[in-house]
């Protein structure tokens, strides 16, 4: 059977996570000071964990965060279908009390189930969920990876966790996060369960002592 421990890790802070700028798809940042404190902190906490392999998205943030891991040896890939939702004409923008109310817009917008309407020159979690499937397929297909370790986006992880465990898309704000926090998912291979919720012990006090 294709049973899995999957984990799940929120990619470290990056300036523009800092700054308050809006980010998605189309911005490929770096992690900052506090960002690889956080994914050092994430390594010595789980660098025990006999990882099959390391999944990123295609966006430099995500292998930052875990190329400890990647480094020691263990296998890694990155899948674009793990990227973060486009927020299409407002990546790269300063988040405005303009923005700010597009931003709860969207968000309510989604929480009624209207999961198609798509960010303005974006995305919508429906178009997400469509290019997360091949990389998902692709994933849950090796049957030899017991234990893996995904690093992705904060938007992209609500949604990914909605799509695993069969939840309505407009219940993916449920699912909290923050920089470099860790979800832990069981597979029996037919269904997801939540072994580890948004955990960020493994942060603390690691990096209390950097402000950004």
């Amino acid at each position: 059977m294709n049973t899995k421990k999957v984990y799940i890790v929120r990619h470290g802070q990056t300036d523009f996570n800092a700054r308050g700028i809006v980010q998605g798809s189309g911005v490929d940042s770096s992690l900052n000071e506090k960002g690889r404190a956080q994914a050092q902190a994430f390594y010595e906490a789980y660098r025990h964990v006999k990882f099959d392999k390391v999944y990123t998205s295609a966006l430099k943030r995500t292998r930052e965060s875990v190329i400890k891991f990647i480094e020691s040896g263990v296998p890694s890939e990155s899948l674009s279908g793990l990227n973060e939702i486009s927020w299409g004409k407002k990546e790269g923008q300063p988040i405005t009390p303009e923005e700010d109310q597009y931003y709860h817009h969207m968000l309510s917008e989604w929480q009624r189930g209207d999961t198609s309407l798509r960010i303005e020159g974006g995305e919508s979690p429906d178009d997400v969920v469509k290019r997360m499937k091949p990389a998902v397929d692709h994933i849950l297909s090796h049957t030899d990876e017991k234990n893996i370790l995904i690093c992705m986006h904060g938007r992209a992880i609500r949604i990914l966790l909605c799509y695993l465990l069969n939840y309505p898309l407009k219940s993916m704000d449920m699912f909290e996060h923050e920089n470099c926090c860790l979800y832990v998912l069981n597979y029996t291979g037919s269904m997801f369960s939540v072994e580890v919720y948004n955990n960020t012990d493994h942060l603390r006090p690691a990096i209390d002592n950097i402000e950004m």
